[in-house]
């Protein structure tokens, strides 16, 4: 609940911070105006943590350049076509853009950058009304031509416009709907919601690496699902991870199963409990969390309804990590973030074995090294995905992770389990077959993996042993 007397106390606060005064006292001397706006002010307003601070005044991208430079240590120009100068003042960085009145084409979401003579002007062409508040300074005015204040007292995201124009305008405010709806935990009002619905096919001339980038904001937040559900429900999501909505699985009266949509849902919520809780203030894990969203996605194209009324998802992992990397890479990902969600979701039923039946030391062993560098977002994601009600079925499936666990750790220990390699390297199989560098090398090395993985540390004279019989074997 928005407590309107100490958001004004943190308004002064703010406005009266070195950096703001610093630059409030050289745009007044050079007779412009200047204000704080957007995220700044809201999250002042609600209490939350500041970042990046952004100004708009009613200088020339020039005079904007003429007034920083003899109050900070650097500037740079690089969104000056759009009337941006950044700078670093009293060691922030800081963004001034001139007063903007863009309009769009319809065609493309890049605007016709024209500027503006008013902050009024500048604030209703915003995107949200909650984002379209400003704070004069040095004044200390707070601006609010589109009612911005009254929708953060009632948790709603409105835009300043006809939610039809404003999203027409830019089809990517749609995704910052979703996004500003997980981050800020509010409702989105019923015309820009219908809106969404509506326009959702203009998302198309959106860059696939711009929606990306909304994405993978929207997956930061604390709490996501309130975002993702808003794109399913507008049919957004069909346009970005068509995968996701497929999974919400029709269930005949004969035919029962878990709910694969919801399931993923609240395995991506307990994956982002689990990653805050066994390492507290780290970043956002991003991979993890496409990882949890994801890793049933090969369920649809797998199903099959057995006689007596039962379901079946056989390689569903197999079907969802090739899944994962065709829709990853048409988002422009990286090759690193797609490899490690491919990876997760091929992995994430190998747990459940060992859940069934102990496992030997060299299962565990291969456990660890199949996962490699992957080890401890696979044990994040494999305890998430226990979602049964069933609290004897869930305790006695957490009570084997935690003993699985406990022996990587012992084995670890026991046996530098983090640095898994043969007892003997390449160099020295070369020396003791006298063979030269080639196709036998590795499958040398890939005979004394196995050794080592299924019988531990046997001592460099045993491995040459075990190399050379091996050998002789081979004629």
């Amino acid at each position: 609940m928005l407590n309107m007397a100490q958001g004004v106390a943190r308004l002064e606060t703010l406005a009266a911070s070195t950096v703001v005064d610093t630059l409030a006292q050289a745009f007044a001397a050079a007779g412009h105006e200047l204000a704080i706006v957007g995220g700044p002010v809201r999250d002042a307003l609600l209490g939350r943590e500041t970042h990046d601070l952004d100004f708009t005044t009613d200088a020339s991208p020039d005079e904007i350049l003429r007034v920083v430079t003899p109050v900070s240590t650097a500037q740079w120009d690089i969104g000056r076509a759009f009337g941006t100068i950044g700078a670093r003042v009293r060691g922030e960085q800081v963004e001034i853009t001139t007063y903007r009145a863009d309009s769009y084409d319809g065609v493309t979401r890049k605007p016709t950058v024209e500027f503006g003579d008013t902050l009024d002007g500048d604030l209703v062409r915003r995107d949200f009304t909650v984002n379209s508040m400003a704070l004069r300074v040095p004044s200390r005015q707070l601006v609010d031509p589109t009612g911005g204040v009254e929708d953060l007292i009632a948790g709603r995201l409105r835009t300043p416009a006809d939610p039809a124009v404003s999203f027409g305008d830019d089809p990517l405010r749609m995704l910052r709907a979703a996004r500003f709806a997980a981050q800020l935990g509010f409702e989105v009002d019923p015309a820009t919601a219908t809106a969404l619905g509506e326009l959702r096919d203009t998302l198309t001339i959106v860059s696939p690496e711009r929606v990306q980038g909304e994405l993978v904001r929207l997956l930061q937040s604390d709490d996501p699902v309130r975002g993702i559900r808003l794109l399913v429900e507008t049919g957004l999501m069909e346009l970005i991870v068509p995968e996701i909505p497929a999974l919400r699985l029709e269930v005949d009266e004969h035919h029962h199963h878990k709910d694969v949509y919801e399931h993923s849902l609240t395995v991506l919520r307990q994956a982002i409990e689990l990653e805050h809780a066994r390492h507290p203030g780290a970043d956002p894990d991003v991979p993890l969390r496409i990882a949890a969203l994801l890793h049933d996605i090969g369920k649809p194209d797998t199903r099959r309804l057995e006689p007596g009324g039962g379901v079946t998802f056989h390689h569903h992992d197999v079907k969802g990590s090739r899944l994962a990397r065709k829709r990853l890479k048409a988002l422009r990902f990286d090759t690193a973030t797609i490899e490690t969600v491919a990876q997760l979701i091929e992995q994430h039923l190998r747990f459940f074995g060992y859940a069934e039946g102990a496992w030997t030391d060299s299962a565990v062993r291969r456990y660890v090294r199949d996962a490699g560098d992957e080890l401890e977002r696979l044990h994040i994601l494999t305890r998430a995905d226990v979602t049964t009600r069933n609290k004897r079925k869930a305790a006695r499936l957490s009570g084997s992770y935690d003993d699985i666990e406990r022996r990587i750790a012992e084995l670890a220990e026991q046996e530098q389990l983090e640095a898994m390699r043969p007892e003997i390297d390449g160099n020295r199989i070369q020396e003791i077959l006298g063979i030269p560098p080639g196709r036998e090398v590795g499958e040398a090395y890939r005979y004394l993996l196995d050794v080592r993985l299924d019988e531990g540390v046997i001592g460099p004279d045993a491995a040459e042993q075990r190399l050379r019989d091996w050998w002789a074997s081979r004629g």
